[in-house]
């Protein structure tokens, strides 16, 4: 009798967590936050709700970016793509002044709810922030801090919601989606290039553009909502709460381009020298075919061996082949079958740039000196091999 006590009591605080109910003047907003070109993370902008009730004195947003380094395999997990983001819940003025602070722009869109609709929404919310509810599997483009807030509307509505995608009238793919916001990273976007393969060259549908909070925006400028029998506009109001200024951009590295092509032309270079006195440089090959080896290793553990299904069927693998390790191991022996193996590479070499603007995936055209330096320097073995091997 004492446990069944207990238990109804547990029930009836747990009930009551969820009891304090809105008042008529509260309002559950999106907010929208713009791009940063500080950091690589916050170069595609955020999103994130709000809940304001003046008279329960509520002001809260709700934030599912949040990710914990403390993580039990944090580096582990986010390497095999098992990554959990949380549901993060601050005081809204302080979320609000961090961003202005950056001069990051902070649109507010209040939504256009009955009393019954924003109390499930905000029930939900309140749900989803309890320690068990919080956590989250990310995915870059499927389930991150921006499409939350369309799933999360339209699990606590239901079909009463809709999203109309016909102001899209662009046809770009993921990969085209994310180069404009990456204007300014080359490196960054570099990375994303090369880590990631032919699913995101994918044309993206109205939907799937909605992996950007600056989209979310739109969708839900967009979106529809029933009550009472009548279908009206899922935004009420929109306040522009700061307008950023004109971000300077911060300088660093130079462009990809040119650092791989001062590559390229120092590879070009050795390789007139190689050949007026029919020496190799080996350890430049090393270099060379090592990093790009590596490279190759793990793009092939990307693909094969983790959840990172953006990974999968990766055309940078025909410059960054992971048997160029192998033939790093037996430079010293010099097998006969080495000789073969680098024309195989040049030959690879050649038909990736013939081919390089009709492959199905966009390759970046900053590893265009990296293939010609593959190019140059397998050829250079193959043929010194062959001319030694005829004396």
């Amino acid at each position: 009798m004492k446990k069944l006590v207990w238990i109804l009591f547990i029930i009836l605080l747990t009930n009551n967590a969820f009891a304090q109910k809105l008042s008529e003047q509260a309002t559950i907003a999106v907010i929208t936050c713009g791009p940063f070109q500080g950091e690589l993370y916050s170069a595609f902008g955020h999103s994130a709700f709000r809940v304001y009730d003046p008279v329960q004195e509520i002001d809260e947003a709700y934030n599912y970016g949040v990710f914990d380094y403390d993580q039990p395999n944090f580096y582990l997990n986010f390497a095999r793509g098992y990554l959990y983001y949380k549901l993060g819940v601050y005081d809204y003025q302080r979320f609000q002044d961090y961003y202005i602070y950056y001069n990051r722009k902070v649109h507010q869109q209040i939504l256009n709810l009955t009393e019954e609709q924003k109390q499930k929404l905000y029930d939900y919310l309140q749900w989803n922030s309890l320690p068990e509810n919080e956590h989250y599997r990310y995915d870059y483009f499927y389930d991150n801090c921006a499409t939350k807030i369309r799933d999360v509307v339209v699990a606590a509505l239901g079909e009463d919601v809709t999203f109309d995608g016909s102001y899209v009238t662009t046809q770009y793919t993921i990969r085209e989606l994310t180069d404009i916001y990456l204007k300014y990273q080359p490196w960054g976007d570099l990375g994303i290039d090369i880590g990631l393969g032919l699913p995101i060259d994918k044309i993206a549908t109205p939907s799937e553009y909605m992996f950007l909070p600056d989209y979310i925006e739109s969708g839900f400028d967009h979106a529809m909502i029933k009550q009472n029998g009548e279908t009206i506009p899922l935004v009420k109001e929109k306040v522009i709460v700061y307008e950023a200024r004109d971000e300077e951009i911060p300088g660093g590295l130079p462009h990809p381009l040119y650092v791989f092509g001062l590559v390229a032309l120092v590879c070009i270079a050795i390789s007139l020298w190689d050949f007026k006195r029919k020496k190799l440089s080996n350890a430049l090959d090393v270099i060379l075919f090592g990093s790009t080896g590596l490279v190759g290793v793990l793009l092939f553990f990307l693909w094969f061996f983790t959840d990172h299904n953006a990974s999968a069927n990766n055309f940078n693998l025909l410059w960054a082949l992971p048997t160029h390790l192998i033939a790093l191991l037996v430079f010293v022996k010099k097998p006969s079958w080495l000789e073969k193996y680098f024309l195989a590479i040049a030959f690879i070499q050649g038909l990736l740039l013939l081919t390089w603007w009709a492959l199905p995936q966009q390759l970046n055209t900053a590893l265009i000196p990296i293939v010609i330096a593959l190019l140059i320097r397998s050829a250079m073995q193959y043929y010194l091999r062959r001319r030694a091997a005829s004396q």
